[in-house]
């Protein structure tokens, strides 16, 4: 094989891979679900989510499909106007948390030597902190916003990403093509972007939908404990906080919250499994080993 030749695997195959699988379709399908819930909702309330209507904990009746919460509001429209403010901020923490730990890892990997064990060292220090340590610490300091919340989940993902974009980097740095484009004095910058990072995206995109369970998570528990969205807006994790104490009068102000914040962390693991299992086949197939594919069942097609 000519070492001049780059392998480009292809990723996005990767994606409809996976949702060709039967864990795939769910998690895609109940996703989206919470997702079109979330961005379509607040098109869709009955009432305004802030506006008060009757007497707390009030059960379900005409003209309020879920009762009231407990200050009086309705809770079908402050659990529709509830999910913008948790999954928008999710994938774009996500999504900056995953880009700021490949760049670090795949230029500690690439470069080796002081730079790495300083980048890495640094990063084990935020890693050593347990994650809602760290984002309390972190809003406690600078206040309580979405914003802050969002910055939060980035240094928490960053340093776990950059470990395994620099493992990948360390593998991808030992290949033929990349000795190549070193031989022909390619810029080191150049080289990471076009030779490493394509064929590190493999484990990043697995990556990328874990740390999006991760971010729900993290987010919603934030929220909870009253530091992130604020007062009078309608937020699913802060509902949960807000009516447990009546629960027994009326229960589905946190019923609801609960099972969208579930069935949407459910649905992006069961996708990011399946993305696991059809990057791995592409990798598999990278090295000259023949893979079958795999059905729904796990069983070989």
């Amino acid at each position: 094989m000519n070492s001049s030749v780059k392998w480009r695997p292809s990723r996005s195959s990767a994606w409809f891979r996976a949702a060709r699988t039967t864990r795939g379709r769910v998690g895609l399908l109940l996703v989206g679900l919470v997702a079109a819930i979330a961005l379509l909702g607040p098109l869709l309330t009955p009432d305004s989510p802030t506006a008060l209507l009757g007497v707390p904990f009030a059960r379900p009746g005409s003209g309020h499909l879920l009762g009231l919460e407990y200050v009086g509001r309705d809770t079908l429209a402050r659990v529709l106007d509830g999910g913008i403010r948790i999954l928008p901020l999710a994938a774009i923490a996500t999504a900056a948390g995953v880009g700021l730990g490949a760049f670090f890892g795949i230029s500690a990997g690439y470069r080796g030597g002081a730079y790495d064990e300083i980048v890495m060292r640094t990063l084990d220090v935020l890693l050593a902190v347990p994650q809602i340590i760290l984002a309390l610490l972190l809003v406690s300091l600078a206040g309580a916003s979405p914003l802050l919340v969002g910055t939060a989940v980035v240094l928490i993902h960053a340093p776990q990403v950059a470990r395994v974009a620099r493992a990948a980097t360390l593998r991808a740095a030992r290949e033929d093509f990349v000795k190549y484009s070193q031989a022909l004095s390619d810029p080191p910058l150049r080289i990471m972007l076009t030779d490493v990072l394509p064929n590190v995206s493999g484990p990043l995109l697995v990556e990328s939908a874990l740390r999006l369970t991760y971010s729900i998570g993290i987010i919603a528990s934030l929220n909870f404990l009253g530091l992130g969205t604020r007062p009078p807006f309608p937020d699913w994790g802060a509902m949960i906080n807000e009516n447990r104490i009546g629960i027994g009068q009326n229960p589905w102000p946190v019923v609801v919250p609960v099972a969208l914040v579930a069935v949407l962390t459910i649905g992006a693991s069961l996708y990011a499994d399946a993305l696991s299992r059809a990057t791995a086949g592409i990798e598999l197939g990278a090295e000259g080993v023949l893979v079958a594919p795999v059905d729904e069942g796990g069983r070989d097609a």
